[in-house]
């Protein structure tokens, strides 16, 4: 089963295509490849904000948020520890006890969550929940595995695309910041026949004394000498 589900993960595309609808598109394979699933999610966790990314039926995002509004349970303990959990039977199950009465009267009477294996600014769980006891077998438990390797890729990608993107802009901004400020430097050693690191010194002193940040100063000066002068 196993090297079905790899074959199946292997068609699925990651390029050019925005992270939900990735993960929407593996929850419902997962779904498909691990044969006791009945609903399947995807939680990940982000500083400590838990969220369902992509579910494939209700009952998921029903167990899912059960556990988000206690702050703990199989997924997010997943997540949080890159432990497997595996609940063979909520009828019984003692490590999450009002969590599992509650699931239960949501239809959920067996589940596994399989940590995403790559830690970095997001972490998570593939969740894959049924209907009835004793749902998974120890291939399914790797099928859900081999699921969650995938979704870590996705995600960690989708991360550093983030942070690739952040970089660039921040450099935009720290360039066009230095342009203005050299714009304004340029106006100050003309009225002050002075050094550049005196028309420096003039706008930094300035921004001090009026609590206005040095770009902004810089932008209102540049805006002042290019504003038509009034007859």
């Amino acid at each position: 089963m196993v090297t079905d589900v790899v074959h199946a993960l292997a068609r699925v595309s990651l390029r050019d295509r925005p992270l939900n609808d990735v993960l929407a598109e593996i929850s419902r394979l997962a779904r498909d490849v691990v044969p006791g699933a009945d609903a399947t999610s995807i939680t990940l966790l982000r500083g400590d904000r838990a969220f369902t990314a992509a579910n494939t039926g209700e009952e998921a995002l029903d167990a899912d948020q059960l556990q988000y509004e206690r702050g703990y349970g199989p997924c997010m303990d997943a997540g949080r520890t890159g432990l497997l959990m595996h609940v063979d039977d909520m009828a019984v199950e003692s490590r999450w006890p009002d969590y599992s009465k509650a699931v239960q009267d949501k239809g959920i009477r067996s589940s596994v969550s399989a940590p995403l294996p790559y830690q970095g600014a997001t972490i998570g769980a593939l969740n894959v929940y049924a209907a009835v006891p004793g749902a998974f077998s120890t291939q399914d438990i790797a099928a859900c595995e081999e699921v969650a390797d995938y979704i870590a890729v996705a995600v960690n990608n989708a991360d550093a695309h983030s942070e690739a993107v952040q970089l660039a802009t921040d450099m935009r901004r720290a360039m066009e910041s230095r342009a203005v400020i050299d714009m304004a430097k340029g106006i100050l050693i003309a009225r002050h026949h002075c050094s550049p690191e005196e028309a420096f010194a003039i706008l930094s002193r300035t921004s001090q004394n009026h609590n206005r940040k040095l770009r902004d100063l810089a932008e209102a000066l540049v805006a002042s000498e290019h504003a038509p002068s009034s007859s």
